[in-house]
């Protein structure tokens, strides 16, 4: 494959520090605890810029901005942006964050969630100690799932991409890239995620969720072969960035070469063991035929336990 040619990074100074991305459908109570809950434990909130995306069918979260959130933060001096798309659905939730992003101006690129909380008083001064530093921000929430499950960007790096995430599956996505990469990095900042499917809240008005995500014989599934190497194309594309700045990349290196194990930095942060790996047998077209456990991920748990 011919090798693609890195875009012009942008190197600007951004008017904020952190850049909220918040899509949105029929959530009201939850929005408002959501929001108040950034605004109110920022140490400096003329900083953050909060940026909504809205269905143009959701007449109830709509009028619920207009009515209660939009004056909320007009009083309080928040910097806000709302923009307002044609239904993509949960199947297109990628789509939604990467429109936000695109219009966003902020050193960091917060995926945030109408159902997440935020908890650390002072969660704008931890992130911001990490500018300039290119890498994949990850907090605490999820009984301490490996993944960034509220990834924080660089911009730089959605100016290198041209997009947030190519999968709906965002924080699955950055987080594999920043696993591969090595540039995960944990910060002090605790987020409760109210998500239905933790809380089994019958009241919520989410519909059942469309994830592409537990059958890699599904073309556009998370696992899907061709999915997964367009993922590792992309690392190549970050890697190439990271050593244009003199960044190390030798572990994505060792991991190319077969010298380490891909999945070995996300073991290490699964200290819950919430998460399992899995080989995959192909035909001669590249497609699944079947998907086991992965037995070397297996043998690390256990060397790490012993350690």
């Amino acid at each position: 494959m011919e090798k693609q040619t890195l875009p012009e990074v942008m190197n600007n100074t951004h008017e904020y520090s952190i850049a909220v991305l918040l899509p949105t459908r029929s959530r009201t109570h939850a929005l408002t605890t959501s929001v108040t809950s950034i605004v109110d434990l920022a140490d400096d909130i003329s900083r953050v810029q909060l940026i909504f995306g809205f269905d143009d069918d959701d007449t109830v979260g709509l009028d619920h901005f207009t009515t209660v959130i939009q004056p909320m933060l007009d009083q309080r001096g928040v910097s806000y942006e709302a923009q307002v798309f044609k239904s993509m659905g949960y199947a297109g939730l990628n789509r939604y964050y990467n429109h936000l992003a695109k219009s966003s101006n902020a050193d960091w690129l917060f995926v945030w969630n109408d159902d997440a909380v935020m908890e650390t008083q002072g969660w704008d001064t931890v992130i911001a100690q990490y500018t300039g530093q290119f890498q994949l921000l990850k907090v605490h929430t999820h009984n301490d799932h490996p993944y960034s499950i509220f990834p924080i960007m660089p911009r730089a790096w959605y100016d290198l991409m041209n997009h947030l995430s190519r999968h709906q599956m965002i924080d699955a996505e950055l987080s594999q890239l920043a696993f591969l990469l090595d540039i995960m990095q944990v910060i002090a900042v605790d987020v409760v995620h109210n998500q239905v499917e933790l809380t089994k809240d019958t009241t919520d008005p989410l519909k059942p969720k469309i994830r592409f995500e537990g059958n890699p014989l599904n073309p556009y599934d998370f696992h899907n072969p061709q999915v997964s190497a367009q993922r590792y194309q992309d690392c190549d594309i970050i890697a190439d960035h990271m050593r244009s700045t003199g960044l190390s990349t030798d572990w994505w290196e060792s991991v190319k070469s077969g010298e380490n194990y891909a999945w070995e930095k996300l073991i290490e942060l699964d200290v819950n063991q919430q998460m399992s790996q899995f080989v995959m047998e192909l035909n001669e077209k590249g497609q699944v035929m079947s998907y086991k456990k992965d037995l070397k991920s297996e043998d690390i748990r256990r060397t790490l336990a012993e350690q």
